[in-house]
């Protein structure tokens, strides 16, 4: 009795257990078609789109034909979502009258309620892509909104508010570098810089606050504005910044110090270079063969023949090649009393041919 009571107890947890597995299969099934039929209709509404587009940047406003497909879809809010997407997704590959003509199209169908409404959301990514779509289209109005996402927690969202707000007012924009606390990526540096066409001749505190920020990316930053835009003035200021507790903001200033070169850039950098880490010497060394200042050519020898750091001496000889010192280096690999990896690196530097 027993025996047939625990068997019919497991057939009834065998018969438990695979309908949850079918019905788990149903559910993926089902979500599965769902994900199908989004997928395709997406591509669908794509091709609309994309067609609307290619139609009023080649034929304009008047030439363009009726659209009932457009127009029917043009009522759903994914498919506006779709179609906002699309708009700065294109304006980023075009310019001048096509740019203006992807605008008016944002216009006409009133998109611009819906990228003012994402940024209402909650969800991050939505956030950032209602930044990014009315910077695209340059909906001004919508700054003072925008910049109350600076102090944002998500980096996907400050980092396209600080974006919009250098995009809108160029070097205006940038005052948010006087209170970030938060990193500064390769990449949105990049972005920021493209953003800015000039600097003010009046910005010269403004830039000098920021080059003695306790944030290193902001005084990164600010190294390489001033070589896009050689900002000679700020020259002592930038020397100062060889004693930084950074090494990276050490290297950014020698490599800045040669965009600003003066008459006595070369001559500084042989003062500090003893006071320097490897890291930074070995910068200081490229930005003398880049220079190719024969003023360094002493000092070039001193470090290949006595620097105890391979890489130095590397370094030295590329430099010493580059001041077209081909035959001081040839007698010094021919000399016996050279040790092999002297000569070795030598004639890597000769062979390289890196002058």
């Amino acid at each position: 009795m027993f025996l047939t009571t625990s068997v019919h107890f497991l057939f009834l947890v065998f018969l438990g257990m695979l309908s949850l597995v079918l019905f788990l299969i149903i559910i993926v099934l089902i979500y599965s078609f769902y994900q199908y039929r989004e997928s395709v209709q997406i591509f669908k509404w794509s091709e609309v789109i994309n067609k609307k587009i290619s139609e009023v940047i080649v034929y304009g406003e008047e030439d363009r034909s009726a659209d009932t497909d457009f127009s029917a879809a043009s009522a759903s809010p994914s498919f506006r979502n779709l179609f906002l997407q699309k708009l700065a997704e294109s304006e980023k590959k075009f310019s001048g009258a096509a740019q203006s003509k992807l605008k008016d199209l944002f216009q006409e169908y009133g998109l611009q309620e819906e990228a003012l409404k994402k940024l209402n959301q909650k969800k991050e990514h939505i956030i950032a892509g209602g930044i990014q779509e009315l910077t695209a289209m340059q909906v001004e109005e919508a700054l003072p909104k925008i910049s109350t996402f600076l102090t944002h927690h998500s980096a996907q969202v400050y980092q396209e508010a600080q974006y919009a707000m250098v995009n809108f007012k160029g070097f205006e924009g940038l005052h948010f570098l006087n209170s970030i606390s938060s990193k500064i990526s390769e990449w949105q540096q990049l972005r920021l810089l493209i953003s800015i066409t000039h600097v003010p001749e009046n910005s010269g505190d403004s830039i000098k606050k920021w080059m003695e920020s306790s944030n290193d990316s902001v005084v990164i930053f600010t190294l390489k504005l001033l070589r896009k835009f050689q900002i000679l003035s700020l020259y002592p200021t930038v020397t100062g910044l060889l004693g930084h507790s950074s090494v990276d903001i050490r290297i950014q200033a020698v490599q800045t110090l040669l965009s600003l070169e003066n008459s006595s850039t070369i001559a500084h950098l042989m003062e500090t270079y003893p006071h320097q880490p490897n890291e930074v010497q070995k910068e200081i060394l490229k930005i003398m063969k880049k220079s190719k200042d024969q003023f360094s050519t002493d000092f070039l020898k001193n470090q290949l023949l006595n620097n105890a750091d391979t890489g130095i001496k590397v370094y030295a000889a590329e430099a010493l090649c580059a001041l077209d010192k081909q035959e001081y280096l040839t007698e010094i690999s021919q000399d016996e009393t050279s040790s092999e990896e002297l000569v070795q690196i030598i004639k890597y530097a000769l062979q390289e041919k890196v002058c």
